[in-house]
């Protein structure tokens, strides 16, 4: 798993498209402190071809999750939006420029550290 560093994180969010119109695909809370989420989308390096994205939030110290069984019916209308404040990133489903307007998202994590990997479709 490669690092999403916070200057990176406006590059990496443009090359999805926000992940717009994308896939949530899984959920697993591997321990209290650490979440990971895949989801599929579209790489705009790959011509628009569909990928899988496997984020890795570490230092997890608060989140609002949904079962596997309902992210299939999740609308991705509107992507993702990851956030750097306050030396924390958070993410959530939907368009937000802020921490304390994510925070209403009806899936979030705000973690200390984030890596992601990339996979076949």
């Amino acid at each position: 798993m490669k690092p999403l560093l916070k200057k990176d994180l406006p590059a990496f969010l443009k090359r999805f498209g926000n992940f717009i119109d994308s896939e949530f695909r899984h959920v697993d809370v591997v321990s209290p402190t650490v979440i990971k989420i895949t989801l599929a989308g579209q790489d705009s390096a790959r011509g628009f071809d569909w990928i899988t994205v496997e984020f890795e939030f570490s230092g997890v110290s608060d989140a609002r999750l949904l079962d596997n069984s309902k992210l299939p019916h999740v609308d991705m209308g509107d992507g993702i939006s990851i956030i750097y404040e306050d030396d924390l990133f958070a993410f959530g489903i939907g368009e937000y420029t802020a921490l304390s307007s994510l925070k209403s998202s009806t899936f979030q994590i705000i973690s200390s550290s984030l890596k992601y990997q990339e996979g076949q479709f």
